[in-house]
């Protein structure tokens, strides 16, 4: 294929890389930013591969920034030979063989013809950016080349991922290398942590200002999101020199704006605000200058909470190094960081995989589509269990999965281009909810506004100057395109109604109190701020929480009826006898509760509430409270656990297990008590012996006596609570005793203390044959004038035990 353009360093293995793509059908390429991957490999291997060459990008900015560099290089228009497929567009013609896609499209293509007929190499670009789409069309390829498609050849390129886990992964894949060609770039870190009184934008104008002023040049100034762009753009207006032309550039703009970001300046120079979408892909013309602010944004979802939140974290090594190679494309650069070279040893290595942090519920349904648990699909980070088994949850709760089989209706939602809960609305709720799915699938078009879902949609139908009009357009195209893929349901529902049937575990009901606090349907807290009109609600659908896995703010969401409630989820609502413990009345409380989920929409007394139901709530009762365990409990409990130490098969008698199993044992003993007066005065002794067979006590009362029976035929209770078995006796009732006694069947001796006859300890022994031969002289020595009236014997293994004194006269 003959291209016209300037060499690029990836020119220089790209022999090695089609000689190892031919010999072996797949190659790993590790090559740095600014190398020409993107474009040069798809082009190199055209000739190579019969069939179509699929490349996968990240984002939709980068896949028709990469298709039209490559249709520029062969002087052709973009739908020639080379084209693109993105989300809501798309570009190719009969004589496409280069197809650019974002990682989404991939996945639909395998689920829809699992063969990938026509196609003949798959090329990961970026693959360093661990994408969850990414992750997932790997193993799926890899599963289709074992299973059906040999021929498919495959390619994995990224810039700073480490190759060795991939190529294993691959079964041995060769990797080939680029050094690259980037120009210098000089580091320039901080002196000294920032100011902690200074905010985070104060801090980056300044840094960026300084830039502009040392350097020449364009510049790059990565921010974690929008918000801090707009604030630092703002901050920054009358401080730069005239010549320089700010270019925001983030996901949610439209493309017009992001072209004007990445397109070079006609005269003077610029500063794109840029997010992380130019860490990669993207070539932003003219830059010579980067200012890393740092940080960056990603959506990191709790299986706790089942909610999804943006957290704002420290970058990478990996990500760092990524952001610096942007000021050594075209030219020598220099990359400011705003932060100290002694803090970057602390930064991560690489960032988490998305796959490690996201909400899976798409995957999950994915891999139910494919017919596969997951576990025998070739995943370079497997998906966390507890994230998976929440999203399979979710699934069989919009009736997507029954147990792990996909469900008609799971089908359906797989072909929509919308998480499993927005389909799930939209094939319920027919078009008419199409507005309101591109508006919870799209940025807030009123950020920091009220959180009423009515004000949003207001805005879409005529926006105000308060709105974001991008992405108000945005939404009314992407609804448009929605409402073309669904059929009439017959049913017009508002859309507070529809918003429910997305998030039927996120209905609220509002506390009691003053506090605009509510309880979720499926069990957590969410709370709407002071002020908001929205907290005088008693019913609400929040459509949009930060994942606090505690009690979660209302981004968004619309006040709902308890009649349009009890409509849609009339099969899900049921009455439930309720006999629990109430921690805030200190008292078993008995009721009939009618209940969606964790909402209670009627409360009654349950007046004749059984015995057994009002047991298991005292019972609950003293799972918070703590079993009411007298000495002699505490006394069987220790013998019990002394013996289960040495080996015996006994059952576990600590708090924890006994609260676990008191069903089996406790519940006779708590007819009747209701209160926590009543829990706290009752005996467990008897329950505690009653929960042991006949051989079971015969055992303990045989190795693990309650008493120690003396000399004299008196029983002295073994003290089992300490580290070691004991008791406490008067020496002179253990004159005659030759051998130590002991307890439990590896024979443990007592702990015995010696009393003196004024009942006074003079010795502690494990040992009493060793003490009669050894100290007991210097205690007969001592005791002698202390007690002359007590018996001191010069031999105690052969006196008589006695408690007695001497005789007068003797």
């Amino acid at each position: 294929m003959t291209t016209t353009n300037a060499p690029l360093p990836i020119d220089a293995v790209l022999p090695e890389l089609t000689a190892a793509v031919n010999a072996h059908g797949r190659a790993v390429l590790m090559a740095p930013p600014g190398a020409g991957k993107t474009t040069r490999v798809p082009l190199a291997l055209l000739d190579q591969i019969t069939g179509r060459i699929v490349m996968l990008e990240p984002r939709r900015l980068a896949a028709r920034a990469a298709a039209e560099r490559m249709a520029q290089t062969l002087g052709e228009p973009v739908g020639a030979t080379v084209g693109y497929r993105i989300r809501g567009e798309t570009k190719t013609s009969r004589d496409t063989r280069i197809e650019v896609v974002t990682e989404g499209i991939l996945t639909r293509m395998l689920q829809s013809d699992p063969e990938l007929a026509g196609i003949g190499c798959v090329i990961f670009d970026e693959f360093h950016e661990r994408s969850l789409n990414a992750d997932l069309g790997l193993a799926l390829i890899w599963e289709v080349r074992g299973a059906l498609r040999p021929d498919l050849a495959l390619v994995v390129m990224s810039a700073t991922l480490d190759a060795g886990p991939v190529a294993e992964l691959l079964e041995g894949a060769p990797v080939v290398v680029s050094e690259g060609r980037a120009f210098p770039v000089e580091t320039r870190w901080l002196d000294r942590p920032t100011d902690k009184t200074m905010r985070y934008e104060g801090a980056m104008a300044g840094l960026i200002a300084q830039a502009a002023t040392e350097a020449g040049g364009s510049l790059l100034a990565f921010l974690p999101g929008e918000g801090e762009i707009r604030r630092v753009e703002a901050l920054l207006k009358g401080r730069l020199p005239a010549d320089i032309a700010i270019r925001p550039l983030f996901g949610a703009m439209d493309f017009a704006a992001q072209r004007a970001a990445i397109a070079p300046c006609a005269q003077g120079r610029k500063l794109v605000l840029a997010t992380s979408i130019a860490e990669t892909s993207l070539t932003i013309e003219d830059i010579r200058v980067v200012i890393d602010g740092g940080r960056a944004r990603r959506a990191r979802f709790d299986p706790g909470s089942g909610m999804a939140r943006l957290v704002t974290e420290p970058v990478s090594r990996a990500e760092a190094e990524q952001r610096r190679g942007r000021a050594g494309r075209v030219a020598e650069g220099i990359c400011y960081r705003l932060w100290t070279k002694g803090a970057e040893g602390a930064l991560p290595a690489f960032p988490p995989a998305e796959i490690e942090v996201a909400d899976l519920t798409g995957l999950a349904l994915e891999l139910a589509l494919w017919g596969s648990d997951g576990s025998d699909l070739a995943f370079l980070t497997p998906p966390p269990a507890p994230s998976l088994a929440e999203a399979r949850a979710l699934l069989a709760d919009l009736g997507a999965l029954e147990g792990t089989q996909i469900t008609a209706h799971g089908r359906q939602l797989s072909r929509l281009p919308l998480h499993p809960r927005l389909g799930h609305m939209l094939v319920q709720a027919g078009p008419e909810a199409a507005t309101l799915a591109a508006l919870l699938a799209e940025r807030d078009p009123l950020r920091g506004a009220p959180a009423d879902l009515s004000l949003r949609l207001a805005a879409i139908r005529a926006p105000g100057p308060e709105a974001h009009r991008g992405t108000v357009e945005r939404i009314r195209q992407e609804a448009k395109r929605l409402a073309r893929l669904i059929e009439p349901s017959g049913t017009a529902l508002p859309p507070e109604a529809q918003a429910a049937l997305a998030y039927p575990d996120r209905i609220g009901l509002r506390r009691k109190g003053d506090a605009p606090r509510y309880v979720l349907s499926g069990g957590k807290g969410a709370f709407v701020s002071d002020g908001d009109p929205l907290g005088r609600e008693r019913l609400i659908v929040a459509t949009d929480l930060d994942g606090d896995p505690r009690e979660a703010p209302v981004r968004q969401g619309a006040a709902i009826s308890e009649a349009q409630v009890r409509a849609l989820f009339a099969d899900r609502i049921a009455w439930h006898d309720v006999c629990e413990w109430s921690r805030r009345e200190g008292r078993v409380i008995a009721r009939k509760q009618e209940r969606l989920g964790a909402l209670v929409l009627d409360d009654r007394v349950w007046k004749d509430a059984p015995r057994e139901a009002v047991a298991l709530g005292a019972l609950d009762g003293l799972r918070q409270i703590g079993l009411p365990m007298t000495a002699a409990a505490r006394r069987l409990q220790a013998r019990v656990e002394l013996l289960r130490d040495q080996g015996a098969d006994l059952p576990d008698f600590t708090d924890a297990a006994l609260l676990a199993r008191g069903e089996n044992w406790l519940l006779p003993y708590l007819r009747g008590k209701r209160t926590e007066a009543d829990l706290r005065k009752l005996d467990v002794t008897e329950a505690l012996r009653a929960s042991l067979d006949w051989e079971q006590m015969q055992q303990i009362d045989r190795l693990a006596p309650g008493h120690f029976e003396t000399p004299l035929g008196r029983r002295v209770p073994i003290d089992y609570a300490g580290e070691a078995p004991g008791i406490e006796i008067r020496l002179q009732e253990m004159f005659g005793v030759t051998r130590h006694p002991t307890v439990g069947p590896k024979h443990l001796p007592l702990r015995i203390t010696l009393l003196s006859p004024g009942h006074k300890p003079i010795q502690v022994t494990m040992d009493l044959p060793g003490f009669w031969n050894g100290s007991y002289a210097d205690v007969r020595k001592d005791m002698r004038g202390r007690y002359p009236k007590h018996p001191w014997p010069e031999d105690p293994r052969e006196a008589d035990p006695t408690l007695r004194a001497k005789p007068r006269g003797r």
